[in-house]
């Protein structure tokens, strides 16, 4: 099995770029000649390794012992943490980079493993307090709950009595007078009484989504062990209409105007949605593809994770989470809900002097990467959001930390480390699900043109040739094969094929080119 890097072998100085470099393919040899297999054109990319050590040690300790005991990879329960804290301080806070740049500390973060992964038992362990601060929260709120609706009941009952009154006074002056009583009883009884406090829904429409974050103050976490809610987004329940404007708002935090039948409409100023999904990896490849969720942003604006598989290599009887490991984390994370429950506005961390510093270093470090011909230029979108989820990681990791006592001191810089190597963490799975999701338009038709070779298994090929098979289905015009047959051959499944001279008149021969013997079935390993 291939050895997982290292968090400092991967992250610091030229060896984070030999790293870039080497999940590219561009420290491979070319093949020579027919000597060689071809290349695949989407391998399975070298993914860092969770830095669970750039968690707070109560959240870390629980990620390692619950990894332990159901056998799952750090990387599943590692990002359910950060969904957890995420869950407790979205909407509740926030962190000022500088002055004009502000990012809420709420996260989207999907973790993609295979059946059979243990999903929903790391996800019960990991969400497990959220559940206990949710009913610790509704049964505070009960009682203010139950004499609000009493209270709007008897304002209701008043009014009536009020408007009766006023309707049989003759008098102009009197009447005047019980009219604007009446009035003043109905805006009384049009106060609204507060909803149950709720944290998390899992199975939810768009709509309700929105209901619930004008109910629950602008916050709302949605934590599902299956990806149901992408197929939800893309308009199982709006005929095929992909309604993505409250996963967009609720990331950003933009004003979200919510319309209901029956009542009046409702703006949520600041909406702060935390997405949290474990699913499988073919949901990444259904999502891809679904009308409007690359253009429009939502891919950009997820962290991924793609863990190794243990499924056939775990160990049977693993130990149970130690009592006093999961006694602290259940407690620390759910007064962490508590705290900030009650907050009208959201706390406003600031950075410190060295940890601005680092921020900058970060973006100076970014921004080449994401020119038209860098490393990064295929997932610009998701790229570009990087330095913000970083600035939002330590955000979450010091408020985690320090609790109440010293969320009125900066953010230290050694936070902004600590979210650094988590934001290169997800950069790594990125351009793996990126790759996935056939982010790359020049390996995706390639990889067409590889499946029709799979298919007809011709021994050679004109450009011609392939034109016809595919113009229907991918390409335009004749000259936009000449990128993929290029790329197919510096991966070695191709070779040109020397063109006999022309002698006479008429239109010049089309360009052949010889296909390796393993072509057909190297594209079907690469497939599976």
């Amino acid at each position: 099995m291939t050895r997982r890097r290292t968090a400092n072998e991967i992250l610091t100085g030229l060896d984070a770029d030999r790293y870039l470099r080497a999940l590219h393919g561009e420290d491979r040899p070319p093949a020579q000649g027919w000597d060689a297999d071809p290349t695949p054109l989407t391998p399975r990319r070298l993914v860092p390794p969770f830095p669970v050590d750039a968690l707070p040690p109560w959240v870390a300790d629980m990620v390692m012992a619950v990894a332990e005991f159901t056998q799952t990879p750090l990387d599943l329960p590692g990002c359910l943490a950060l969904a957890a804290l995420s869950t407790a301080a979205g909407g509740r806070a926030e962190v000022e980079i500088r002055p004009g740049w502000r990012e809420p500390l709420n996260l989207y973060t999907v973790v993609a493993m295979p059946p059979g992964s243990r999903k929903s038992a790391v996800f019960a362990a990991m969400t497990a307090p959220l559940v206990e601060a949710e009913r610790q929260l509704i049964d505070a709120a009960r009682p203010r709950i139950v004499e609000a609706d009493l209270a709007r009941k008897m304002a209701v009952k008043e009014a009536e009595r009020r408007a009766i009154d006023a309707a049989n006074l003759r008098d102009p002056a009197g009447r005047a007078e019980a009219l604007a009583a009446a009035a003043e009883a109905t805006l009384e009884a049009e106060k609204p009484v507060p909803a149950l406090p709720r944290l998390i829904a899992d199975d939810v429409t768009t709509e309700a989504a929105a209901s619930l974050l004008a109910e629950q103050g602008g916050r709302l976490a949605v934590l599902s062990a299956e990806g149901g809610i992408f197929t939800t987004l893309a308009g199982r329940y709006s005929s095929g209409v992909p309604n993505l404007e409250v996963f967009l708002k609720g990331h950003a935090g933009d004003l979200l105007r919510v319309d209901r039948k029956g009542r009046a409409a409702e703006h949520v100023a600041a909406p702060a949605l935390t997405l949290g999904l474990a699913l499988q990896p073919a949901v990444l490849t259904d999502i891809a593809k679904m009308p409007g969720f690359r253009g429009r942003g939502l891919l950009a604006r997820i962290l991924y994770s793609l863990p190794e598989n243990t499924v056939g290599r775990r160990q049977v009887g693993a130990p149970a989470v130690p009592g006093p490991i999961d006694k602290t984390y259940t407690s620390r994370l759910t007064r962490l809900v508590l705290l900030l429950a009650d907050d009208n506005e959201p706390h406003r961390l600031r950075l410190s002097r060295d940890a601005d510093r680092q921020i900058l270093e970060l973006e100076r470090r970014l921004e080449p990467r994401l020119a038209p011909h860098a490393d990064l230029a295929h997932i610009t979108d998701w790229a570009s959001k990087l330095n913000g989820a970083v600035a939002r990681l330590a955000g979450l990791l010091f408020l985690a930390e320090v609790l109440p006592t010293g969320w009125g001191e900066p953010v230290p810089a050694r936070h902004v480390d600590a979210a650094a190597r988590l934001g290169h963490y997800f950069l790594g799975n990125a351009l793996a699900v990126f790759d996935q999701m056939g982010a790359d338009p020049t390996v995706g038709d390639a990889l067409a043109v590889l499946e029709w070779i799979s298919r007809v298994r011709p021994q050679s090929f004109s450009r011609r040739d392939a034109f016809t098979a595919l113009s229907r289905s991918r390409f335009r015009k004749i000259a936009d094969l000449d990128p993929v047959l290029q790329l197919l051959d510096d991966h070695g499944f191709i070779r040109p094929e020397e063109q006999p001279q022309r002698a006479g008149p008429g239109r010049r021969a089309s360009p052949r080119w010889s296909v390796h013997p393993a072509a057909a079935e190297t594209a079907e390993t690469a497939q599976c």
